[in-house]
């Protein structure tokens, strides 16, 4: 018994409009913010910083994603790599702080144990107002981290909050999600053909 699939109008039409809505906030990036976000990466990778980076959901799998993407990606068979730790792989940690602690400090107290002057930091929030994140990102800045805040919606505390941000400017999750990713692959590409 063969199953004959669907093709209405009501999919195509909202395939249309998800497509429609992800190509108008890609127009709308920010090109200097994501330059910025690149030299400062590029920054640490030259002075032999660490780069952390983290995030809670679909944010978190963007963030273990972009470090498989630097740490093998770019960085595989060269002499000189990058140094980046995804603060939310841990699981025994994250859980062990949650549940001890608070979920609200599962990346802060994390970045007590490592974070040192000019490293990194790099906190990943749809709405820009995760407080995990906030708490982390904030640490970052009172004890000689760089900041970066990948957001979308209105920014969030994250874009204020962040010394760097690179900002998807629409009001939905996923497409937020979406360009976080791409900016991700962006870094990368760009970290590849500049042959470090």
């Amino acid at each position: 018994m063969s199953m004959k699939i669907q093709t209405g109008v009501i999919m195509i039409s909202e395939i249309k409009g998800y497509l429609n809505r992800l190509k108008v906030t890609i127009d709308m990036m920010d090109l200097d913010e994501i330059n910025a976000v690149i030299n400062v990466i590029k920054l640490a990778y030259d002075n032999n910083k660490t780069i952390y980076i983290f995030g809670n959901g679909g944010s978190g799998s963007t963030a273990s994603h972009i470090v498989c993407d630097i740490n093998k990606g770019v960085s595989y068979g060269k002499t000189k790599r990058f140094k980046m730790i995804c603060l939310n792989d841990n699981i025994a940690t994250v859980l062990a702080y949650a549940n001890d602690v608070s979920y609200d400090d599962i990346f802060i107290e994390q970045l007590k144990n490592y974070l040192l002057s000019g490293d990194v930091v790099i906190g990943i929030s749809g709405s820009g107002n995760s407080m995990n994140v906030i708490k982390a990102i904030d640490y970052a800045n009172e004890n000689g981290g760089i900041t970066i805040g990948f957001c979308g919606y209105d920014g969030g505390k994250l874009k204020n909050n962040a010394k760097y941000s690179i900002h998807a400017k629409i009001d939905d999750m996923q497409i937020s999600e979406d360009i976080h990713l791409i900016m991700g692959h962006i870094i990368m590409r760009i970290f590849q053909d500049l042959d470090l």
